[in-house]
């Protein structure tokens, strides 16, 4: 028996529910269809919870049939009454379940205080638990890291089978001579034989072993891909499980206060880590009850208004560029900021200090906590605990808390946070010879137009799109400034980014199709680029860099970006030499956006060996690799005079000034310490070594 005996129950019931709930919602807005669903979930949550003798949770399950059973036949609306009863029995077994001994016995751990948790028939149940124990999951990740680093390098020994077998070559071609005419003396025909076939033998097995090796190493690296991109997906929480009890909460608290409130959730397909999730969870339970209790007004007002008579919360989960921005905005009758201030006058202000407050100052005031607009204490308002939270989730993840609100119109609180990991769809793109992905909730459409149909502006390049203007710009001009032909006839690709209410035409060479991918930040060596928002890999297990739609959209519109021709730049390759898969891809994807070409090498002696073969305009190299250091490979290509003149930038997390002194010694033009690595300080080192 498990040490945890209720481990699959404990899963399966959360997931009913969380339906439960979802259909009891469902019902209460006249969606007979939910009724059954209902039914038969609480039928299976009934069994379940027999089976592992959870009788209280069973009875409740009954207990929901019972109250639902009369309505089955019949067409009617189900009475608010029995769903009111349907989501008491719910919350029982919830509550029960939250209260499951855990592994060998344990209790499960105390659940964090609600300072301004109402009875949930009043004004919604508190906010369930998004936290789950990814940790296991984290391993096993860096564990398919650490084995696909190590595939790579079997790739690179892989390279010895090749020439173990023209060795095979060599030797029964030499045998053939030695065979021959003019064969050895005293030489049996037998024993000539023997050595042939013998050779023969161990050129076909090492063939045969060379194409199995290469076959199953190239299925295991594919395999190791899937498996790491589906671990990823499985570690993150998509953001629509947090729907559920916001519209539960705006439900529970609209019916105590008698007013009518129909709840919108977007972007629940975005997945995310469930400790960003749990903590934005709060921030926005806390939201959705103030928006109820003091924004949205009682039907007779909105009337009055000219209003519809339900009011509108919508909750929104978006991806921005490398954040994750949490939305809650009603359509009420906005912050009474003039009640703010009374508010403020009352906790000791001075007349002419509260005065003086503007309507930022006052939101800030909010913001911190203790000030409620509410004229009297109920249970869902009257506190001065509200903003507060979202104060404090906000810190909590090192956010921002934005405010926008609006007399008559409504308030909109936004909750700006950085992401640590997140899927998405994604669009790949082509342009200059660099892949790169986009979110695809960026992207509007796609569309090919004849060039001349780009025109020069005012403010820059534009095109026509469906009778509007639109900013043009091609991407290869937004990340590395070069330019592209426009007069020479050929159809331009464009993805109609969209950002907010803006939307620009990108130029690109090629789409490349669509896929779900796991992006995560940019890692510090990268840190300083609007323009990208993380990292992903590819299909192939190539690192590709994610466009920020926000930043990228701002380049377009600000004019300084044209698509006319210009002379293109006559540069050799630069080389790029360290053993770690994941610097030498990621300083590649750098160099290759700033339009340079590049050539890699994963250790100091292939780089020597490329770079005596082809010219190359610089090297970059790491110090710290097996075999030959590069401090050894800057001195080599100094001290030969082919190579001498190609300058060298040494890149090490070692950075004693002993290490500096003994790089520029063997010869190196520049030394960047990894600590300090900066995109901006390499290309700019970069740009003073290669121009000629």
């Amino acid at each position: 028996m498990p040490n945890d005996p209720y481990q699959f129950f404990r899963v399966e019931a959360r997931e009913l529910v969380e339906q439960l709930v979802q259909c009891a919602l469902d019902l209460e807005k006249g969606d007979r269809a939910a009724l059954a669903m209902l039914l038969r979930h609480a039928h299976t949550l009934k069994g379940a919870a027999r089976v592992v003798k959870q009788t209280a949770i069973a009875d409740a399950a009954h207990a929901v049939e019972e109250v639902l059973q009369p309505f089955r036949e019949g067409t009617d609306a189900v009475p608010v009454r029995a769903v009111e009863s349907v989501l008491g029995y719910v919350d029982a077994i919830r509550a029960a379940l939250d209260v499951l001994p855990g592994p060998d016995g344990a209790a499960p751990p105390a659940a964090e205080n609600d300072t301004e948790a109402p009875p949930a028939a009043a004004a919604g149940a508190a906010p369930r638990s998004v936290r789950t124990d990814i940790s296991e999951l984290d391993v096993v990740i860096e564990g398919l890291g650490e084995t696909h680093s190590r595939l790579g390098a079997l790739e690179r020994d892989l390279g010895a089978v090749g020439r173990v077998s023209d060795l095979a070559d060599d030797i029964v071609a030499q045998l053939a001579t030695v065979l021959g005419p003019d064969a050895v003396e005293g030489l049996s025909a037998r024993t000539a034989e023997r050595a042939r076939r013998t050779a023969v033998d161990l050129r076909r097995l090492i063939g045969d072993l060379a194409r199995n090796a290469d076959s199953g190493v190239a299925r295991v690296d594919r395999e190791l891909r899937e498996m790491r991109d589906a671990v990823e997906r499985i570690r993150l929480v998509p953001a629509r499980v947090l729907f559920t009890d916001l519209e539960r909460a705006a439900r529970d608290v609209a019916r105590a206060l008698g007013k009518r409130v129909e709840f919108v959730g977007e972007g629940g397909d975005v997945r995310l880590d469930a400790h960003i999730l749990e903590t934005a969870q709060r921030a926005l339970h806390q939201s959705v009850r103030n928006a109820v209790a003091h924004g949205i007004e009682t039907e007779s007002d909105r009337t009055r208004a000219g209003k519809p008579a339900a009011g509108t919360v919508t909750v929104s989960i978006e991806l921005r560029d490398a954040r994750i921005v949490f939305a809650c905005r009603d359509d009420g009758r906005g912050v009474d900021l003039e009640a703010v201030r009374a508010k403020a006058r009352a906790k000791g202000l001075s007349e002419a200090e509260a005065d003086r407050l503007g309507r930022d100052d006052l939101v800030r005031l909010l913001l911190a906590g203790g000030i409620s607009t509410s004229a009297a204490v109920t249970e869902v308002s009257g506190r001065g605990i509200g903003l507060d939270v979202v104060s404090e989730a906000a810190t909590r993840l090192g956010g921002d808390v934005r405010v926008d609100t609006e007399a008559g119109r409504g308030t909109t609180i936004e909750l700006d946070v950085p992401h640590a990991v997140a899927a998405f769809e994604a669009l790949e793109v082509d342009a200059g010879q660099r892949r790169m992905l986009l979110p695809l909730d960026a992207v509007a459409s796609t569309r090919r137009v004849d060039p001349r149909e780009i025109h020069v502006g005012a403010d820059g390049d534009v095109v026509t799109i469906d009778g509007a203007v639109v900013p043009f710009v091609p991407l290869a001009a937004v990340l590395d400034g070069s330019t592209i032909d426009l007069t020479a006839g050929v159809p331009c690709t464009l993805v109609m980014v969209a950002a907010g209410e803006r939307v620009v035409a990108v130029g690109v060479d090629r789409l490349l199709g669509t896929s779900g991918v796991v992006a995560r930040p940019l890692p510090e060596l990268v840190r300083n680029t609007p323009l990208v928002s993380g990292t992903a890999f590819d299909a192939e297990g190539n690192p590709r860099l994610v466009l920020a739609p926000d930043a990228l959209v701002a380049e377009a519109v600000s004019g300084t970006r044209r698509a006319r021709a210009a002379e293109p730049r006559a540069i050799d390759p630069i080389l790029v030499v360290d053993d770690s898969l994941t610097t030498r891809m990621l300083e590649q994807s750098i160099l290759e956006s700033a339009g340079y070409l590049v050539e890699v090498a994963t250790s100091a002696e292939e780089g020597l060996d490329v770079a005596r073969r082809v010219p190359h305009s610089l090297f970059l190299v790491d110090v710290e690799m097996p075999g030959m250091d590069g401090f050894t490979f800057v001195a080599q290509t100094r001290a030969d005079a082919a190579l001498r003149a190609t300058p060298a930038i040494l890149v090490s997390s070692r950075n004693a000034p002993e290490d500096l002194e003994r790089g520029f010694g063997a010869g190196a033009s520049a030394y960047i310490t990894k600590g300090e690595f900066d995109q901006g300080v390499l290309l700019e080192r970069v740009r003073e070594l290669t121009v000629r």
